[in-house]
């Protein structure tokens, strides 16, 4: 019993350090196994497409790229829970209420079950419309359901493995939640490299491999989360939802679950004008750009995570220039990686389109596409940055509107409107155009957020 209070205790010190560490070393302990994390996990989604592409063919990459809208849906609810339950644990941490803090993870796993559960049946039932309204044709469609009918299956999984990778994260456990993603991957391209090259399963098989390999990530985090001697950790009495607490977990998960559907409901615009103006083979090249962005954008991602708890906690403990210190290296950090891929993006267009596919026409399209796409990637990093800084403090609705403006404010009407005058090229210019708008509005609101801490202080304002 006593080694078990000791090792408590190194835990909660493990948690105070977020307000005691310089902040600087503390983003980068943090923000490094996101990264890493989240890149490798970008990067098994780039080996599941490229296995697909290369060893099926451009059809069902074509079929795959339809079923991003549905992938963006699920990611919806599960951020609902994971992030806003994760920034709840952060904060109750940073106020030393430890007990709260324990009955949030155990509503955690309650609520990814329930959501992921109806998500998945609702899903099954009307499965084959879902995909044509989401872009697929008679051709893709059949790629699109094998590949979905194993992702459902399984959905109950992901959402849980997502949502307790965030927990690890909010009770400082960050390498712990690397360790997952990690494990995840690896495993995910042995199963891949098994079940499409070796088996030739095909695109079944590439689902098989990311839900099998979740499966196995999962098993280990819930034995981490077993542990006694860890400062949260599962036991009986924790699980029955508390209405306090679940209000708490979606007032602040609305914003991730609004941008994550905000993005299924352009995707399905994009599917749809792509598949108007240039056909399938213009969907899969949408695609394959699409997949390239993402892998710069989860550097951002992790960067945002690594961010959350130590903003979090330093404004549940009242430590503000400590918090603002840590907005500001994360801009930093994010500007500079988007640079980058703007830079590979500019150079070498070619030579990432053939990662995924041999088709030559295919090739040219999405080289295209990759270019002007990641044009203004340099102000994508600062725009996200600012969005997941004011969820984290609490200021939701603020969090919302920046989640929704590049999305849904701007590039909806973009993408209807500019095609009208270009075609198939207006569809592609929708995206940059919308992300310079949007960081234009997030420099404005973020430059009016702090002339008013000047005036009147950071107490009156958080």
């Amino acid at each position: 019993m006593h080694g078990i209070m000791d090792t408590k205790q190194d835990n909660r010190q493990a948690a105070l350090e977020l307000g005691q560490k310089p902040v600087g070393r503390l983003l980068t302990q943090y923000a490094l196994p996101a990264i890493v994390a989240m890149t490798a996990s970008s990067l098994y989604n780039i080996i599941d497409r490229a296995s697909i592409g290369q060893v099926v063919g451009a059809d069902a990459i074509n079929g795959l790229t339809v079923t991003f809208p549905f992938m963006n849906l699920s990611a919806a609810f599960g951020a609902a829970v994971g992030v806003g339950a994760s920034t709840c644990i952060s904060v109750k941490l940073g106020q030393r209420d430890y007990k709260t803090a324990e009955h949030l993870l155990g509503n955690t796993v309650t609520l990814n079950v329930l959501v992921g559960l109806v998500f998945m049946v609702v899903s099954f039932v009307f499965l084959d419309p879902i995909l044509r309204f989401f872009g697929a044709s008679d051709v893709t469609l059949p790629y699109a359901r094998e590949f979905m009918e194993v992702i459902l299956a399984g959905n109950v999984i992901t959402h849980m493995y997502f949502g307790m990778n965030a927990v690890l994260r909010a009770s400082g456990k960050p390498r712990h939640a690397m360790y997952a993603t990690l494990f995840t991957v690896a495993c995910n391209i042995v199963l891949v490299i098994a079940f499409v090259w070796w088996f030739k399963w095909g695109i079944r098989g590439a689902a098989l491999a990311t839900i099998t390999s979740q499966t196995l990530a999962l098993c280990w985090q819930m034995w981490v989360f077993s542990d006694k001697t860890e400062l949260l950790h599962l036991k009986r009495g924790i699980y029955r939802l508390e209405a306090n607490l679940v209000r708490n977990i979606i007032s602040i998960g609305v914003s991730p679950f609004l941008m994550n559907a905000t993005a299924c409901v352009i995707v399905i615009f994009m599917n749809n004008q792509f598949k108007r103006y240039g056909g399938d083979m213009a969907v899969g090249a949408y695609g394959i750009a699409n997949t390239m962005g993402m892998l710069f954008f989860m550097f951002v991602m992790g960067i945002n995570q690594g961010m959350q708890p130590i903003v979090g906690y330093n404004f549940g403990a009242k430590k503000f220039d400590r918090m603002m210190r840590c907005l500001g290296y994360s801009i930093l950090a994010a500007t500079g990686v988007m640079i980058v891929g703007w830079l590979l993006a500019m150079l070498f267009p070619q030579l990432m389109a053939r990662i995924f596919t041999t088709d030559d026409y295919q090739i040219a399209l999405a080289a295209d596409g990759i270019r002007i796409n990641m044009v203004l990637f340099p102000l994508i990093g600062f725009q996200a940055v600012i969005t997941n800084f004011f969820q984290c403090i609490g200021r939701v609705q603020v969090s919302i509107f920046l989640s929704l403006s590049r999305q849904l404010l701007f590039l909806l009407p973009l993408v209807l409107i500019l095609p009208r005058f270009w075609g198939l090229n207006g569809v592609w210019y929708s995206l940059p155009a919308s992300d310079g708008i949007a960081a234009v509005v997030t420099a404005v609101i973020m430059w009016n957020y702090m002339r008013k801490i000047k005036t009147y202080g950071a107490t009156s304002h958080y």
